[in-house]
């Protein structure tokens, strides 16, 4: 099974770190360069565990995810339900820290893993997907950086 990770610094603490990654609506289209929309079903109105989600990427891709855990401020991890046709699995987890010896910082840590179908295909595909969704996963968390220095989205995530 495939893994792929990206790491980067931000300029927040990990609870500050944590709401910017579960913003939605215009905020989240602020950083996240990943989506073009996001939205939560079965009538959630805010992220939770066992929370449904349909997220549609900018290529045009569609997944249905659950969140299988969600820890404020220290990580939220998810399972795809329904995706791209060439996802058997797919999943992932977000997980933030403090930084090392970088007081006010967050080590933000984003990892996803997944299988691709059909069987026979998966040992190339896996290859070539490894390194796709690295470069969008590497793209999608540097927007995460913008934003945890965008005083629009941290306005938007100061309680009150």
């Amino acid at each position: 099974m495939p893994v792929v990770e990206a790491l980067r610094i931000v300029p927040v603490d990990p609870a500050t770190a944590f709401a910017v990654s579960q913003t939605s609506g215009a905020i989240r289209l602020r950083w996240d360069r990943f989506i073009t929309a996001q939205r939560h079903l079965d009538g959630a109105t805010a992220p939770a565990k066992g929370v449904r989600t349909l997220t549609e990427q900018r290529f045009g891709l569609r997944m249905v995810s659950r969140y299988v855990s969600f820890r404020p401020p220290t990580s939220v991890g998810f399972t795809m339900e329904s995706g791209p046709w060439f996802f058997a699995s797919m999943g992932g987890g977000w997980r933030f820290a403090p930084a090392p010896d970088r007081p006010g910082h967050t080590l933000a840590r984003w990892r996803y893993n997944f299988t691709c179908r059909p069987a026979r295909l998966a040992p190339v595909a896996e290859r070539i997907g490894a390194v796709l969704l690295q470069r969008e996963i590497d793209r999608r968390i540097d927007g995460f950086v913008d934003g945890c220095a965008d005083p629009v989205v941290l306005a938007a995530c100061r309680p009150g």
